[in-house]
């Protein structure tokens, strides 16, 4: 385990490592992280000491089609992780992992090509002690102020480390049948399934409708508004907040 002061990224020092010949397992924490990076290219900075930022390299052996999964399944075990240890914490596809409709922890998977073959790197960022006006967005939450108490981040650390490698492990040795765990597992803890979502895709295109269900590949299944089902493999999910119909009232008497 390397342990940095300060660290432009722990993606990006894992993704070094990888490249020098680094084994699976090699874990990389950084006590503030001054150039943190989220899906689709978003900075994410905290103040030092206020999250967990940490990144996992691993060497996957199983076939290339099965890789996406890797976003989900750590989504997935955080998540989990999270509600052992007494948080409502839920995933929003892929793997954004929220308390309620606020953002608690970001991840990042990346594929690195490295000498000895393809990695990956699992890239976490959980805010731990951040107070309102630290927050990065004015959607983001913490576990301070979720729980009203600073929670240990050392011991936070070791049991979403621990919970990583036994799902990892367990999905690599699992074959098909540990895939479809993952994804009934996953469907079943995914906020967004069941929930009006806008996706807002490559391209510039924006698709409306009800997330449904979660297909063979850990793509987000959507029904548009013209009853199509249309699956997503890339793109910013919303949730959107169901629409309450006022009631109506009766006629006066």
């Amino acid at each position: 385990m390397e342990v940095h002061e300060t660290a432009t990224s722990t993606n990006a020092v894992a993704a070094e490592r990888a490249r020098e010949g680094a084994e699976e397992g090699l874990v990389v924490v950084a006590e503030h992280q001054t150039a943190g990076r989220g899906r689709l290219d978003r900075s994410w900075e905290t103040p030092a000491r206020s999250s967990l930022t940490f990144s996992l390299l691993v060497r996957p052996t199983v076939p290339a089609a099965d890789w996406p999964w890797l976003p989900l399944l750590t989504g997935y075990t955080v998540a989990k992780t999270l509600r052992a240890e007494g948080y409502a914490a839920g995933v929003k596809w892929p793997n954004d992992v929220l308390i309620g409709d606020r953002k608690l922890v970001g991840i990042l998977v990346e594929r690195v090509e490295t000498p000895a073959g393809p990695a990956a790197v699992l890239g976490v960022g959980l805010n731990v002690t951040l107070n309102e006006d630290e927050l990065p967005v004015p959607t983001a939450t913490s576990l301070a102020l979720e729980s009203g108490q600073a929670p240990d981040r050392t011991h936070l650390l070791v049991e979403l480390l621990r919970s990583l490698r036994e799902a990892y492990d367990a999905w690599q040795a699992g074959g098909e049948d540990a895939t479809g765990r993952l994804r009934s597992s996953y469907a079943a803890a995914c906020v967004t399934v069941g929930r009006d979502v806008r996706v807002d895709l490559p391209g510039g295109r924006v698709l409306t409708g009800r997330a449904t269900g979660i297909d063979d590949a850990g793509r987000l299944v959507v029904r548009s508004e013209d009853g199509e089902s249309v699956v997503v493999g890339a793109g910013d999910v919303i949730h959107v907040r169901a629409h309450v119909r006022p009631a109506t009232s009766g006629p006066e008497e």
